[in-house]
């Protein structure tokens, strides 16, 4: 996408990944599927509260890339371009959220009491 200058795509696409390896942490560690966008950052949010294992641009990832989503699903005319590198650093972000989820899930929970 990003070859083909497919911004918003690769923007959405990004977004999309990491919300779905949220959803997967939550599942592995709940037992529930949380299915909304806001649902899904929020108990992404309370599971990894304390897990030294993400870093300030992994727990904000998923809220600094859903306006990328929603530009790509949502916006139009002027201003509804995604530029180039926003859409590469999406990307990149993403393949470091996804990597570090699926570590995450192959681990012990550490404890957060």
């Amino acid at each position: 996408m990003l070859a083909m200058e497919y911004n918003e795509a690769a923007g959405r696409t990004a977004y999309l990944a990491g919300f779905h390896a949220a959803q997967a942490l939550i599942s592995a560690r709940t037992g529930r599927a949380v299915k909304t966008h806001s649902g899904v950052r929020t108990e992404f949010h309370r599971l990894i509260r304390g897990d030294t294992r993400f870093d300030d641009n992994l727990r904000d990832f998923l809220g600094a890339t859903y306006n990328l989503k929603a530009i790509a699903d949502y916006e139009t005319g002027p201003g509804s371009d995604v530029p180039p590198e926003r859409a590469m650093r999406a990307v990149a972000d993403a393949k470091l959220f996804v990597e570090k989820v699926t570590s995450v899930l192959g681990e012990t929970p550490p404890d957060t009491n």
